[in-house]
């Protein structure tokens, strides 16, 4: 893995059934930009992923869906979605993962109603089926799991918890002896790596104008710890930071000398003193030095995007695997509505920054944007535009397409417009059930009349 075309990489996220999407499939490069209007699906996308990326770092149905998730895990059930006979509900996500095994496909689905969990896992690569998940019997907290072995016995079958992921737990249960074993723990270790280097970034300027406290250097998702980061960067990452200033001078408001962090103190619980604590600050040359606490929101928002654009798994708070060195992994950056607040030459710049820094192998970016006139002149893009009522297109490197109606030609007609139609939970519970073949011995299962069979 040590080359960029052997780091594992998010290629592609299903939307099988999620939300306002159906039978969705997009397609990631290095710089992905999703456009078109409110309410039409776009952030939906970036949820999807952004909740996969929390299942393979370990955490819980309810951890991520609680904080992931707008309206939690009950607002990812397909709109208008009807329960089945034993009133359950749920929905499908997967993704595609592209690395040193080849792609490698995750697909899960998720009970919501009567009770979260998931009810069924599939691991697929390098033409087998590698992992399968099943729910066996729902008054027990657990999935039958099956892996591929190839040894003696085809399959090993265990029980695993049904409220995280299993392909996340498989390192720790399978051994590696058989050449079985060593694919299905190089096909899971692709996905988890790919998935826990997703870095979603929300900047909040009113956050970011307060002190942070000194060592506190990974910079969080809401970019309100910014002054501690940039300590930390203006004396280990001389370069970046450089390249920071440079691209803040730009597009800020002149002049920019530089950026730097003062001295500042934060109030302690009452217990106790005063913290020690940073706040940066912008040297304007013969007008001294401006606490970033006088900066508008477009130039905050634009000095923490570029930040996160700039650095790399050391800086950013992010689970990356601790299996690989940080110049083997790729973080793939999301950030909803990139061109907030900021004008078309800061949006710009920052695509610049993205390119860059994806040329080099080690960042990929994923953003939203309300205003496509940004992307005019910029390359090495890959824009779908989604409309509401109509199927998102997606355009090649460099361009902008626009949406068109579904059945309106044979790609498109794969993918079913944001909430057009209603969609059967008999549908959203089964995961590929007669569509793929299953592990040996593992699938074909049925319960109540629900394929379970993974």
């Amino acid at each position: 893995m040590s080359t960029r075309q052997h780091r594992p990489v998010v290629t592609e996220l299903r939307l099988s059934a999620f939300k306002s999407h159906r039978g969705a499939t997009f397609g990631f490069g290095p710089l992905t930009l999703l456009t078109g209007g409110s309410g039409t699906g776009k952030s939906s996308v970036l949820e999807g992923l952004a909740a996969l990326g929390r299942l393979a770092c370990g955490d819980g149905l309810h951890e991520v869906f609680d904080t992931v998730v707008r309206g939690g895990a009950a607002a990812c059930v397909p709109q208008g979605a009807r329960p089945d006979a034993q009133g359950r509900r749920g929905f499908r996500i997967g993704c595609t993962v592209t690395g040193p095994v080849g792609p490698v496909r995750l697909d899960v689905a998720v009970q919501v109603e009567p009770t979260l969990r998931i009810v069924g896992e599939r691991l697929t690569g390098a033409g087998e089926t590698l992992l399968t998940t099943a729910l066996r019997d729902p008054s027990r907290p657990t999935v039958q799991a099956a892996w591929h072995t190839a040894g003696v016995v085809a399959v090993t079958r265990a029980p695993l918890p049904d409220d995280l992921l299993a392909t996340a737990l498989l390192p720790l249960r399978v051994a590696g002896r058989t050449d079985g074993q060593r694919l299905v723990l190089a096909a899971a270790e692709q996905v988890v790596v790919a998935l826990r280097g997703v870095f979603p970034v929300a900047p909040r300027p009113e956050l970011m104008r307060a002190p942070a406290a000194l060592g506190d250097g990974r910079l969080r998702m809401a970019c309100d710890n910014l002054s501690a980061v940039l300590a930390r960067t203006e004396g280990e990452c001389v370069t970046r930071h450089a390249a920071l200033v440079n691209a803040v001078r730009a597009v800020c408001s002149p002049p920019v000398e530089g950026l730097t962090t003062l001295p500042a103190l934060l109030a302690g619980d009452g217990r106790g003193p005063a913290l020690d604590a940073t706040i940066a600050a912008v040297d304007r040359g013969p007008l001294g030095l401006v606490p970033i606490d006088r900066l508008g929101d477009g130039e905050l928002r634009f000095l923490a995007l570029a930040l996160v654009l700039l650095t790399g798994p050391g800086v950013l708070d992010v689970d990356t695997s601790t299996e690989l060195l940080p110049a083997g992994q790729v973080l793939t950056v999301m950030a909803d509505g990139l061109d907030l607040g900021l004008d078309r030459q800061q949006a710009r710049e920052l695509l610049r920054l993205a390119g860059r820094a994806a040329a080099h192998g080690h960042i990929r970016l994923l953003g939203t944007v309300q205003d496509p006139a940004c992307l005019d002149g910029v390359g090495g893009l890959s824009v779908t535009t989604f409309a509401a009522g109509m199927v998102p297109r997606q355009a090649g490197e460099g361009g902008v397409v626009g949406a068109v109606k579904a059945g309106e030609d044979g790609a498109a007609g794969r993918l079913r417009a944001s909430g057009a139609g209603q969609v059967d939970a008999r549908e959203v519970v089964e995961l590929g059930a007669g569509t793929e073949e299953s592990v040996e011995g593992a699938g074909g299962d049925r319960e109540d009349g629900v394929d379970q069979s993974g």
